[in-house]
């Protein structure tokens, strides 16, 4: 629920990359981030703070309350020792350094973490994971990717007794666009939802404060915004616990 604007409203760091876009009369280099996971983290309550992939300093994590990891191009397989495969494209290294060392100083602050589709691949394989290249060659199918540039939708169940199964409940139908996935889940995360054809959907931190990773795309279902309210009201209780 969105705080009035007289009160101090958590502030969570999302993280962004740079591609080549377009607006008025200019063509150039901008630092992007698409503006779904800024509107759902206004309104779950929380004040946004963009986090461009240059001039890393985690250091400013100090100043959050949260972080926000998102979605976006494949991962550099170098990340997670393993050679490309033919389909994995569009790897930007300077991006996977400047987000696991963000990932890293979260961990370490024990700052609430929120790691959408590939932020939630970048867990896994800073930890010591793997992932599946390409999907359709495990799975047979592309429903997790139906074209490039349109969301699918897939069912997943939880775990009970598990972060994303006391916010989610048991089954939920979420927003997926993804041709990788999550295979090998290095200890000490644990998976936490899986999709209809098993593949593992959200995994879990239980010895960290806070933290959530799935890897479908919860900002595209601006209806329901209960993942970003539980991820605002941690930083909330964070901030609260060390004033």
């Amino acid at each position: 629920m969105a705080s009035s604007g007289s009160e101090r409203r958590p502030r969570i760091g999302i993280s962004t990359y740079l591609e080549v876009a377009s607006w008025g009369v200019w063509h150039q280099r901008a630092a992007l981030v698409p503006e779904e996971y800024v509107e759902a983290v206004v309104r779950a309550g929380g004040a946004p703070l963009l986090l461009p992939p240059v001039g890393t300093d985690v250091s400013v994590l100090d100043v959050l309350d949260g972080l926000l990891l998102i979605g976006g191009e494949d991962l550099d397989p170098a990340t997670y020792d393993a050679a490309p495969h033919a389909r994995t494209t569009g790897t930007n290294p300077a991006r996977d350094r400047h987000e696991s060392l963000l990932l890293r100083a979260a961990l370490d602050a024990d700052l609430p973490l929120l790691a959408i589709c590939r932020g939630a691949q970048l867990l896994v394989a800073g930890l010591g994971g793997t992932l599946h290249q390409h999907l359709p060659d495990l799975l047979g199918h592309e429903d997790h990717r139906p074209e490039p540039g349109t969301f699918g939708t897939t069912t997943v169940r939880t775990v009970g007794d598990s972060l994303v199964g006391r916010i989610l409940g048991p089954e939920t139908t979420v927003s997926c666009h993804h041709h990788q996935g999550l295979a090998t889940i290095g200890s000490p995360l644990v998976a936490t939802a899986w999709a209809e054809d098993g593949l593992v959907e959200a995994v879990e931190l239980p010895t960290a404060g806070w933290l959530l990773a799935v890897q479908w795309h919860p900002e595209q279902n601006a209806d329901d915004l209960r993942v970003f309210e539980a991820h605002v009201a941690a930083a909330t209780r964070r901030t609260e616990a060390v004033r």
